[in-house]
């Protein structure tokens, strides 16, 4: 077997010990807090229709993460922290001409 397979088995044996929660060298663990989309909506007053518009958010996408069938990436995720943050700023950032 050549180098590449040799490497492939061992990147998919450090894949299952991850799976299964153990620790393996040279691994790192990046975690993102995942804002509550919902509670962020319902502190601004806003329905889905408006709350999606308003900040340029596909309808859909937005009932998908308040459903929990979806979870925002990191960049949404801090997109939505930033609307948390600053909803006047945010919305005046990405309002249409």
């Amino acid at each position: 077997m050549g180098k590449f397979g040799k490497e492939l088995i061992e990147s998919l044996k450090q894949a299952a010990r991850h799976a299964a929660g153990k620790r393996i060298r040279g691994g790192r663990v990046s975690k993102v807090e995942l804002p509550d989309v919902k509670a962020i909506r319902l502190s601004l007053r806003m329905s889905q229709h408006h709350f999606a518009a308003a900040y340029r958010i596909p309808l859909p996408t937005l009932k998908n993460w308040e459903q929990g069938r979806r979870m925002p990436d990191a960049p949404a995720a801090a997109y939505l922290l930033a609307i948390k943050r600053r909803p006047r700023e945010v919305m005046e950032a990405v309002s249409r001409p």
